[in-house]
């Protein structure tokens, strides 16, 4: 059979498994529109015929293995390309280290064409077919995703599907008066509707950004912008929207991009009367992106960023029948493992896991201690309140503790979008920063040092520990500390994020190489646990998990269990040691030294872990089942 019948052939296989639901929900969507359906169709082969012949290897590989994103063996970071090596070519120089720190996962942040000073970190984008040019280009791109495939490493990349730059040539020629352009915003004549939409719609920036809504000079209109006035909303009722947009999408994946992080998802629908969050129809174009990347490219996983609790954000996975999201951010364990750091009160740590523990393990989350992003506190209040503690106050605490505010703090971070008058304020800070390490340092302060390490090293060995796929942020690997340099960047310092966005300290980087240095300490540390995390079987993804009662608040107790293998996982929050009164029979080793430990009122020093795995012959290592 000629290359060209068999590539025909196998797009009307993968067409068909989908065809009937496809249609149905796409006709459901956008009422009966058979012609923009049949011309989504016809979009799908053409990016179905676009992708290179290696990409298309790379799926059918993966098509026999679906589930070779949920293997324990990866290990993902996430980095500014700019921030870490100045382009895209300086990222494929530095693959070596990459491959050092035992990544396989390189989530590469908003790098598509933007305006400077109006971009949102590159959140706003004017032309989703270009890179920005002082980071390369599309085909450097490219040579990147290839190069990370020869290492077998993914590479993921965001997609910001909710909105668009102010100068994409979309919003340009609406502000032009263009109607079939203005039709893909939300434009109005006047604030009449505007003002019954702010009635029911949240606020997202209250303080730097008030409203959902501006005013276009240029077309003497108002234009939706949920986040900020120069990223206009994009109308996804109308068909023209999602086609072209689905097709950017797929284009970024025909340059090697595996994983598309999903920006603002619960965003994408708006609907007036309602809170334009989370509606159905989010699901419903969730769902058809889904199906459409399994056609053209089934060797690419969606990745939703859905900022929300695990009740909201579990209905993202869809169903095992009709998957929506492959994967989601576990938000909520992050925010609560801060709270837990600054309170060393592990219960509603222990509710929050307990809450995880609970779904099905089929869902995959991506863990992280630290982001690009700041740290939000929408904790559990009224689980919170139990205890007495109040929402305003408490969150006044947090952020007084994590920047050093609260007396005897040692934590070093910056608030993001203060709002006093609301008791409320965003967090920004590199974990090293937060643990104390910056303080330490500055003060010569070689006890205070190794405390603040110890922490650092107990919040990886917990993350860990969960299920699910580990991510750093580039610089956690090697302790790196805030970077104040922001304040003097006319761009940047009004947005303190820019905080722990701090361009990687290579000069630092080598020095993980010599010992005694707080750069060897960690990444040492978390190289050995990610190792021992591979090798033993008790750490797969499908592992039975639940929380232990340590009968002691200071400390956070796990337990894992897969064939034949243990884990009791204690995590000590407080800075005195602990003693975690459990009283569990059999022989147990402590799996750093594999010496044998008891699992009786085990103690735990100050700001650190144990964790225990018995043995029922020896404490070797166990093969796990390979997914690769």
């Amino acid at each position: 059979m000629a290359e060209a019948d068999t590539r025909a052939a196998e797009f009307t296989r993968r067409l068909q498994v989908h065809y009937d639901e496809m249609k149905w929900l796409y006709c459901e969507l956008y009422h009966g529109d058979i012609q923009a359906f049949d011309y989504y169709c016809d979009m799908l082969y053409r990016c179905y015929e676009a992708r290179p012949k290696k990409l298309r290897a790379w799926d059918r590989k993966r098509e026999k293995n679906p589930a070779w994103y949920k293997s324990v063996d990866l290990l993902g970071m996430m980095l500014y390309v700019d921030a870490f090596a100045g382009d895209l070519q300086g990222v494929r120089a530095h693959l070596d280290y990459l491959q050092d720190c035992g990544i396989n996962y390189v989530h590469l942040m908003p790098l598509l064409e933007s305006p400077a000073g109006r971009s949102d970190g590159g959140y706003a984008v004017s032309d989703f077919r270009k890179v920005q040019p002082a980071l390369g280009t599309m085909e450097d791109l490219a040579a990147l995703s290839e190069d990370c495939h020869d290492r077998g490493m993914c590479v993921c990349l965001d997609f910001v599907m909710n909105h668009t730059s102010e100068d994409h040539e979309w919003a340009k020629r609406a502000k032009a008066g263009e109607k079939e352009y203005q039709d893909r915003y939300f434009f109005y004549d006047d604030w009449t509707i505007p003002n019954r939409f702010e009635q029911t719609v949240p606020q997202v920036f209250p303080q730097t950004a008030p409203g959902s809504f501006s005013w276009c000079p240029e077309a003497g209109k108002v234009v939706m912008t949920t986040f900020y006035p120069y990223q206009w909303d994009l109308n996804y009722a109308n068909p023209v929207v999602f086609n072209d947009m689905t097709e950017n999408m797929l284009n970024l994946c025909n340059h090697g991009v595996d994983v598309v992080r999903l920006d603002a998802t619960p965003y994408i629908w708006k609907e007036l009367g309602t809170n334009c969050r989370n509606l159905p129809q989010v699901h419903t174009l969730v769902r058809l992106m889904h199906m459409a990347a399994e056609v053209v490219c089934p060797g690419t996983l969606l990745l939703g960023e859905v900022v929300m609790e695990p009740s909201k954000v579990v209905p993202y996975f869809g169903t095992l029948e009709k998957p929506e999201c492959h994967m989601l951010y576990n938000v909520t364990t992050m925010a609560s493992t801060w709270h837990t750091v600054a309170t060393r009160d592990t219960r509603l740590l222990r509710h929050q896991m307990d809450t995880v523990f609970e779904l099905p393990k089929d869902y995959t989350f991506l863990n992280y201690l630290r982001c690009h992003d700041d740290i939000g506190w929408g904790l559990d209040y009224p689980f919170l309140q139990k205890y007495g503690m109040e929402e305003v106050p408490h969150k006044k605490y947090l952020n007084d503790y994590f920047t050093g505010i609260f007396e005897g703090s040692s934590a070093r971070g910056e608030l993001y979008n203060d709002a006093p008058q609301l008791g409320d304020a965003r967090l920004c800070g590199t974990t090293a920063s937060l643990c104390g390490i910056e303080a330490a340092e500055y003060e010569g302060d070689g006890d205070k040092l190794d405390r603040a390490i110890r922490l650092d090293i107990m919040l990886h060995a917990f993350l860990l520990t969960q299920s699910g796929i580990p991510v750093l942020y580039a610089g956690d690997e090697i302790g790196q500390l805030n970077d104040y340099d922001y304040h003097r960047d006319p761009l940047k310092l009004d947005d303190s994020r820019y905080l722990h966005r701090g361009r990687m300290d290579w000069e630092s980087a080598e020095r993980r190489k010599v010992p005694g240095t707080r750069e060897n300490r960690i990444f040492t540390a978390l190289r050995r646990l990610e190792t021992l995390r591979r090798e033993y079987a008790v750490f797969d993804n499908s592992a039975d998990m639940w929380s232990i009662e340590p009968y002691n608040d200071h400390i956070l107790g796990i337990g894992r269990y897969y064939e034949g293998q243990k884990l009791l996982a204690l995590f000590n929050f407080s800075e005195q040691d602990q003693t975690a009164w459990i009283n569990e029979d059999g022989r147990y080793y402590d799996l750093c030294t594999l010496e044998e430990a008891s699992a009786r009122a085990v103690n735990v020093r100050a700001h650190d872990f144990v964790w225990l795995i018995t043995a029922f012959e020896k404490p070797l290592k166990k093969k796990r089942k390979s997914r690769k």
